[in-house]
């Protein structure tokens, strides 16, 4: 059942990218249906909307350290959503030309029926659904966590219960933001409740499919330098004596492939960079939070275990990115090698002359940035985590004096 049901994901219209594309429909940001887009536009307003009260909510609880913190890390990553959401559906058409580009290449590609390059294609898109439906059940735990967690604290402590009934104790709550009615009793808690449900299903959703649909973007550009590479190796493997036209075919075809792979990467790197800068700064500041939080007396054992979630959710979002950044880099660096591989040596000296200006093209390296300052890369993931940890003694120090 379970895999019929992803089966259902697919498209041959789509053969790498068919289920974050499908994802990405569903929760409106992927609006090729314009009948669909003015309500898809308006929910997103709505959580737009719902982040700057999470922002009034963090102006009024200022003075109280833990509530901030709390409201903090949550806020800091649902303002992460909406820039994710918005950017995407305002830059829309970019995205287009990059995902057609993908899909136009890879139909290509498979129609030639090679049997290499079938292996090469067939194996990073493996990759790629491995990658998508692990982050996908990552990301539902997270959001089913974070729904349940209040919950949780409330049955797990016999004391917080007593406190809640009596009065000395407001009622959980699944995030921290400002509504313009009573949300500690009654119906406005249940409204506030169902707000918060809402909104995390919202924001589970985005993140999910925003960050699958970028690193299998990213996968796709490792995995056809990987293929260029293999098609450079195999220039003049076919017939021994052939043609000079044939041999700059084959280099001109690589050298089509490569510009291609550059153009496409650039544009890509150019909706992402913006995002990933946020998103850099924002991770550290909300790791540095969580671990404040988990370490945090009178903190319950439930707490502890939704914090240690999210932190791992956290983590995992910034990795993913970095592993698959670098796996390019690597990827663009490692391409001319196919070049030497080949029996270029054997040619006249013509077209050696043409293989030499495509191993030097060859090597320019694509790497994806998080704004003009860094690179994503694991060297970066591993700063950011220094960098949490050092605002996290920081801050504790000052908390215990």
């Amino acid at each position: 059942m379970f895999n019929s049901l992803l089966l259902k994901l697919e498209s041959p219209d789509h053969p790498l990218l068919a289920p974050t594309l499908s994802g990405l429909k569903t929760w409106g940001i992927w609006q090729q249906n314009s009948t669909r887009r003015a309500l898809s536009n308006a929910i997103h307003i709505a959580a737009i909307i719902f982040v700057l009260s999470q922002y009034i909510e963090l102006w009024i609880i200022r003075d109280d350290l833990d509530l901030a913190l709390r409201n903090l890390s949550v806020t800091m990553l649902s303002s992460v959503c909406v820039v994710k959401a918005g950017t995407f559906v305002i830059w829309h058409q970019r995205w287009t030309h990059v995902v057609e580009y993908v899909s136009a290449q890879e139909k290509t590609q498979l129609s030639q029926k090679d049997k290499r390059t079938n292996e090469v294609i067939d194996e990073y898109t493996k990759y790629a659904r491995r990658v998508t439906y692990f982050y996908w059940t990552l990301v539902a735990a997270t959001v089913v966590t974070v729904i349940l967690a209040p919950l949780a604290g409330f049955l797990s402590s016999a004391e917080n219960r007593e406190r809640i009934r009596n009065g000395t104790a407001p009622y959980p709550e699944i995030m921290s933001s400002w509504v313009p009615f009573d949300k500690t009793q009654g119906i406005g808690y249940w409204v506030t409740v169902l707000e918060h449900t809402l909104i995390c299903f919202y924001g589970g959703g985005v993140v999910a499919t925003y960050d699958t649909n970028a690193v299998v973007l990213m996968t796709f550009f490792a995995g056809q330098m990987r293929l260029l590479s293999v098609n450079c190796s195999r220039l003049f493997e076919t017939v021994p004596e052939s043609s000079y036209e044939d041999e700059m075919r084959k280099i001109a075809e690589c050298h089509r492939h490569h510009s291609l792979l550059l153009k496409y990467s650039k544009i890509l790197n150019e909706l992402l960079s913006p995002v990933m800068f946020l998103y850099v700064i924002i991770c550290s500041l909300m790791i540095c939070a969580s671990a404040i939080q988990m370490t945090t007396e009178g903190t319950t054992t439930m707490q502890r275990i939704w914090l240690a979630e999210y932190l791992i959710a956290l983590i995992a979002q910034l990795f993913l990115y970095c592993w698959h950044s670098n796996e390019v880099l690597i990827m663009s660096n490692k391409v001319e090698d196919g070049v030497y591989v080949s029996t270029w040596w054997s040619r006249g000296v013509r077209a050696q002359r043409s293989v030499l200006l495509l191993a030097a093209k060859l090597r320019r390296s694509v790497v994806f940035t998080a704004g003009p300052f860094t690179k994503l890369t694991l060297a970066t993931f591993l700063a950011v985590l220094k960098g949490s940890y050092s605002y996290y003694t920081l801050l504790i120090s000052k908390k215990d004096n």
